[in-house]
């Protein structure tokens, strides 16, 4: 080249536009009561997110599992982000468990399907509003002298096939270094023996320095984290954490738990590829599946019509599928093993 010409200004030009449109950040919490899991949110976005759903004295506990989101808005060095969080209060409470992740599949579902009725139409928003859940958050009880539970497995196998799904051990408080490190390992075991891909996939490593930073993440899943939403002080510092009859414990110190991973992982290094593997294989995989599901499209006025969705969340029959572009799509429906 004989002179600057200004191709580098491409990504002044491409910030000014993506700080003007703001981000979008869709995750949800899984997992029992009491697990800590508004009080996680709140740590990790350093803000009043969400309320504790723990049933007090003289409220009875959900008999069935109802899902709450809330929305805000948050603002940091000029950057927004529109954050929502979807809570699960009374996931695995009741004795009979059967089936009590169709509601959680069902709306995974949902927000896919809006999102697909917006796209289809011939006549659409310049930009259409993405509701669809980027990451799941499953909480893992801190038992630490078993493994994954039958409920945990069985639903993790359906889950991880329609969104991204990072599994923690939480309350890690509870458990001894030792007794953690052994629960991690069999968690992992657990993981590998039932065909479990959690976030972030081996066959979404794009280049080698994704491989190396993914692999150090994988080695460490599913994170041991201590949630807390109050200020203490430590040796003269303001520190997030617990306060118990031993001392401090802290949140975002690496001798204390993991919370510094899982934030690092969600936020800081990830989370535009949670929203980029949400959009080209989870959704593109429920976006095949409708399409072949409809046979042939009628035309519409203004939009392509689509057979009704199913009532039911169709749980996937196969490995995941590839993200450049899926060849095949997982979406079969439970009584039926044929591949669409």
């Amino acid at each position: 080249m004989l002179g600057y010409v200004g191709i580098e200004a491409v990504l002044d030009q491409l910030k000014i536009k993506a700080m003007k449109m703001g981000f979008e950040f869709n995750i949800m919490v899984v997992g029992q009561s009491g697990l800590g899991k508004s009080t996680m949110v709140n740590t990790l976005f350093k803000s009043k997110m969400c309320k504790s759903t723990m049933p007090g004295l003289g409220v009875p506990t959900p008999q069935t599992l109802q899902l709450q989101s809330v929305t805000h808005v948050i603002e940091e060095s000029g950057v927004k982000l529109k954050l929502t969080v979807t809570d699960t209060p009374g996931f695995g409470d009741q004795i009979n468990n059967n089936k009590c992740w169709d509601p959680i599949l069902g709306y995974i579902s949902e927000q896919y399907e809006k999102y697909l009725q917006e796209e289809i139409l011939i006549t659409r928003q310049r930009h259409i509003p993405d509701t669809r859940v980027h990451c799941c958050v499953y909480f893992v009880p801190p038992t630490g002298h078993c493994s994954l539970r039958p409920l945990d497995i069985e639903f993790l196998q359906r889950l991880c096939r329609t969104v991204n799904v990072v599994p923690v051990i939480a309350r890690a408080d509870s458990l001894t270094i030792e007794e953690r490190e052994a629960f991690r390992h069999r968690i992992q075991e657990n993981l590998k023996t039932h065909g479990i891909e959690v976030y972030p996939q081996k066959c979404f490593d794009e280049d080698i320095n994704d491989k190396i930073l993914n692999s150090k993440i994988r080695e460490r899943i599913p994170f041991a984290v201590v949630g807390a939403d109050r200020e203490h002080i430590v040796n003269g510092r303001c520190v997030l954490g617990r306060k118990t009859k031993w001392g401090i414990i802290e949140v975002e110190n690496m001798a204390h738990c993991e919370f510094p991973l899982l934030r690092d992982l969600l936020i800081r290094s990830h989370l535009q590829d949670l929203k980029d593997i949400t959009h080209n294989v989870h959704y593109e995989n429920y976006r095949i599946f409708r399409l072949n599901e409809s046979h042939v499209l009628p035309r519409g006025p203004g939009w392509v019509n689509l057979a009704p969705a199913p009532a039911s969340i169709p749980a996937p029959a196969g490995p995941q599928a590839s993200p450049r572009p899926p060849k095949v799509c997982w979406w079969a429906k439970d009584n039926s093993d044929e591949e669409c």
